[in-house]
């Protein structure tokens, strides 16, 4: 039995924010096995390893027993999460949503606890709700409190438009809590609002209101930008061994313990450990390697995690260029092309920000040479292969508009 104040510890690990901490302790020390909420819309056929962050954090509640609700929001899929967001987003179709949200239900086991999770689908109780009860919903909450929300807020002030629908979002993600009657919900830093109207519907329910727990957005390959498969920054949880353990050995020293703290299932002293072996001198790829092969070793196995670990130290570690380099011909005019702008264009960053960062950080490299000069200018007929930090190749070629 584990006790409350290691549990605890367990659960705040990598937290953003919890509300209320202390209710998830009296919860935690009530001897009841706790329903353990958390929402996905099916937006995308693929989860990749930024979702996990999240999805760790229910593994662990079963670790400690509980019962997880993993919720496939197919009904709220169909509205668009306007969180974060600064336009309406397009609504999925039915065939959309659910093709989706089968790749899902394949691929979360990977992770969780298939006797200690439950698959619900939002749709159950909303397609039974009438026109009358969903404006009764509805009623429960105000424009003016809506629009506390800092992205409706930033879009109201600036003239963009927000759909009436956009509204019914958290009103239906706030229910949801009341229909699974969730002890606790968990959801990115970018849903506190949502989770919190789940709050105050449970209590207008006369149920005790859930535990918010609120996780970190992990950063994608970038180093900036939240990992997003539109972005091309991530990582995909179906990806083979070889070209997952890359991406990883890809992310910077820094970006690294990020890593560690939200994906890893090492312990926090063994981490710590890993820190200070850095601060002896001991090459940061080498700690790389242990996250590459618990990750790799996750979504596939111990072997060809060793089996992708050898593959990368053959072909990078020793500074081979692949074979099968992407040809990329540019059309420029007279006036050439700025280089920063130029691997944009073939795709090696997602903007000239991150080509100048990049460059500083010395991982642009044009024909194996390290290259600095992101705002040199080049004329047609250069051509060359350019290497943007370990995985990204292109061979480069401008040629006439």
């Amino acid at each position: 039995m584990v006790s409350t104040k290691k549990a605890t510890e367990l659960i705040l690990r990598g937290t953003d924010e919890v509300l209320i901490e202390d209710e998830l302790k009296d919860k935690l020390t009530s001897g009841k096995k706790l329903n353990i909420k958390a929402g996905f819309d099916p937006t995308a056929p693929d989860l990749h390893i930024g979702h996990t962050v999240l999805i760790n954090k229910l593994r662990q509640f079963q670790e400690l027993g509980h019962q997880v609700v993993f919720l496939i929001g197919d009904f709220t899929a169909m509205i668009g999460d306007p969180s974060g967001k600064s336009a309406t987003r397009p609504r999925l179709s039915v065939e959309e949503v659910s093709e989706n949200a089968k790749s899902y239900e394949q691929q979360i086991f990977k992770i969780l606890d298939p006797d200690l999770t439950k698959v619900e689908f939002n749709s159950r109780w909303m397609k039974k709700m009438n026109a009358a009860e969903l404006i009764g919903l509805a009623s429960n909450h105000t424009v003016a409190r809506m629009l506390e929300r800092d992205d409706f807020d930033k879009r109201y002030k600036s003239n963009q438009s927000i759909s009436i629908h956009e509204f019914l979002y958290p009103i239906i993600q706030g229910y949801d809590s009341v229909a699974l009657d969730a002890d606790v919900e968990l959801g990115g830093t970018d849903q506190k609002f949502n989770l919190l109207v789940g709050r105050q519907f449970q209590t207008l329910h006369g149920q005790s209101p859930q535990v918010v727990i609120t996780m970190p957005i992990l950063e994608g390959l970038d180093g900036t930008q939240k990992m997003s498969k539109s972005l091309g920054n991530y990582i995909g949880i179906d990806e083979p061994a070889t070209e997952m353990f890359g991406k990883i050995m890809s992310i910077s020293d820094v970006l690294m313990w990020r890593y560690y703290e939200l994906l890893s299932f090492k312990d926090l002293e063994e981490i710590s450990s890993y820190k200070k072996d850095v601060e002896k001198g001991v090459n940061p790829r080498d700690i790389k390697f242990k996250l590459a092969e618990e990750i790799v070793g996750r979504f596939h196995d111990a072997k060809l995690a060793k089996i992708a670990k050898d593959d990368f130290v053959e072909r990078f570690s020793k500074n081979a260029i692949p074979e099968n380099i992407e040809q990329v011909e540019i059309k420029v005019d007279k006036d050439g092309v700025v280089f920063a702008n130029l691997i944009k264009e073939a795709g090696l960053v997602t903007s000239t920000s991150d080509a100048h960062r990049m460059a500083q950080q010395a991982a642009i490299k044009v024909d194996g040479e390290r290259f600095e000069d992101t705002k040199k200018i080049l004329k047609k007929g250069f051509s060359a292969v350019i290497q943007v930090g370990k995985r990204k190749f292109a061979r480069v070629k401008l040629v006439s508009k």
